[in-house]
């Protein structure tokens, strides 16, 4: 039976922890928005807000907060037909934003403070 090298199978093990180690990193959180992201983020919350979708909106998006990434692919997929509702330059923007893990509960801060303000209009 054929033996590994001690310094071929150490160095191949290293390898393999090295590519494992940042398999599944995530971006750093000194990734900022710009303001053109938190514009689009307000004329999103802005939307819902207005339909009378915040609740809907809120728990929806918390539930699916974890797997922000496969949303965000889902709407890539989906931008064809979208396109036909919607704008394809924010549809974009919003399906990259949403690969972002802390764009999610900004939206949710978004929504739930476009709701007070409304709420506050209103009394």
């Amino acid at each position: 039976m054929a033996r590994f090298p001690k310094e071929g199978f150490s160095g191949t093990l290293h390898a393999v922890k090295e590519g494992f180690r940042h398999a599944f990193a995530v971006r750093p959180s000194d990734d900022h928005l710009t303001a053109e992201d938190l514009a689009l983020l307000h004329r999103v919350a802005e939307a819902v807000v207005r339909r009378g979708m915040a609740t809907p909106a809120t728990v929806a998006l918390e539930s699916i907060g974890p797997l922000n990434f496969l949303g965000s692919q889902a709407l890539h997929v989906l931008t064809p037909f979208l396109e036909l509702a919607f704008n394809p330059v924010d549809l974009e923007r919003i399906a990259a934003l949403l690969e972002r893990r802390e764009t999610v509960t900004r939206l949710i801060a978004l929504i739930e403070s476009h709701t007070a303000a409304r709420d506050v209009t209103t009394q």
